[in-house]
């Protein structure tokens, strides 16, 4: 039970310092090996690659907000389901990104999260990637 506190927490905690843009929190989440899969391109990154990416979502997105968290915890993982809310810092149009991440946790870190979200909703959410 107490394992599954604990990656309880980890999840939060990993999502909270995404939506507050404390990317080194979110970035010591991972274990350096961690694999970091997306469905919409099918590649796999790295935690850098990964905290690369969310360095730009930061600064391009403001009032973030993982919205409808449902989060399930199982021995060994994760699996959470949202809605990233935000607005667009250049136009302050609304964002509005559903989500689901499967997780593999080892000694309280992230080895692999495998991320899922519909094409629609990236290619809208893309086309102002570099506004």
């Amino acid at each position: 039970m107490a394992e599954l506190d604990d990656i309880r927490t980890m999840a939060t905690r990993f999502f909270d310092a995404i939506e507050a843009g404390d990317i080194d929190a979110m970035r010591n989440s991972f274990t350096p090996d961690a694999e970091i899969w997306h469905n919409t391109d099918e590649k796999i990154v790295t935690p850098a690659q990964t905290a690369e990416t969310l360095t730009g979502m930061v600064a391009r997105i403001k009032d973030r907000e993982y919205a409808e968290r449902r989060l399930a915890v199982f021995p060994g993982g994760f699996v959470q389901q949202h809605v990233l809310k935000g607005r667009r810092v250049h136009d302050d149009g609304a964002v509005r990104l559903p989500c689901a991440i499967v997780c593999k946790v080892v000694d309280g870190k992230i080895t692999r999260l495998d991320e899922y979200f519909d094409s629609a909703h990236v290619a809208e959410f893309r086309k102002f990637a570099n506004a």
